[in-house]
């Protein structure tokens, strides 16, 4: 049976890895969303009117409805400019996401978020928000991604990033117990996570670390 699925931020890291992955899949028919202006494959859309009229905006794209929402969308302080910016990315963006996939009928949706969600902090803070924003629309099923540090390639260079992916790369082996959620972990990992949740059956909400990733990631192999 054909899955219908609609991948917002198939440009990043982890998101590109699902489309690609996705989109050799026969029995996906997916849709994917891109900013205007991006080189990404995809339909381009303005973010801005995203957020107006989600259901309405996405419905020409998804002609035969969703079953399944995905959300790789994410940014940065630095990225954005501003805590405000980058709230409107992370946040505003990815519920225009969630909503306009909701209308269209998804059972399920799937977002990308961080270990240590809720927890102090801004960044933190925005992950939980949206986080509980996505589960009080009503799917069927929500999976949180929660990975540690993530390692890979970016488009995107970001000094700070390659310097951790380093230090992580030295520190992991020896990240054990609690620890462990917040040590290194590939994105090919994630996405491949990603791609195995997809369509799961069984509803609530149910939250994903690395080690369950991992697990995720190597039932896709």
């Amino acid at each position: 049976m054909t899955q219908h699925v609609l991948l917002a931020g198939g440009s990043g890291l982890i998101g590109g890895l699902v489309r690609s992955r996705l989109d050799t899949r026969r029995d996906v028919d997916l849709v994917g969303l891109t900013r205007r202006g991006s080189p990404a494959a995809g339909h381009q859309v303005d973010f801005e009117q995203l957020c107006a009229t989600p259901g309405a905006l996405l419905s020409p794209l998804a002609p035969d409805g969703l079953d399944v929402g995905v959300s790789c969308l994410g940014t940065t302080i630095r990225a954005a400019g501003s805590e405000a910016a980058m709230f409107r990315v992370d946040h505003d963006y990815v519920l225009a996401v969630a909503q306009g996939a909701r209308a269209l009928g998804a059972r399920q949706f799937i977002l990308v978020s961080s270990v240590g969600a809720g927890g102090p902090g801004f960044y933190l803070k925005t992950k939980g928000a949206i986080e509980q924003s996505v589960v009080d629309l009503g799917f069927e099923r929500v999976d949180l991604i929660r990975p540690g540090f993530l390692t890979g390639h970016r488009a995107e260079p970001r000094p700070l990033e390659a310097i951790g992916q380093r230090v992580f790369a030295v520190l992991t082996p020896v990240m054990s117990g609690p620890l462990a959620r917040y040590s290194a972990i590939a994105a090919e990992t994630v996405a491949d996570a990603i791609v195995a949740l997809i369509g799961r059956e069984g509803g609530g909400r149910h939250v994903h670390e690395n080690e369950e990733l991992k697990a995720l990631g190597a039932t896709r192999q």
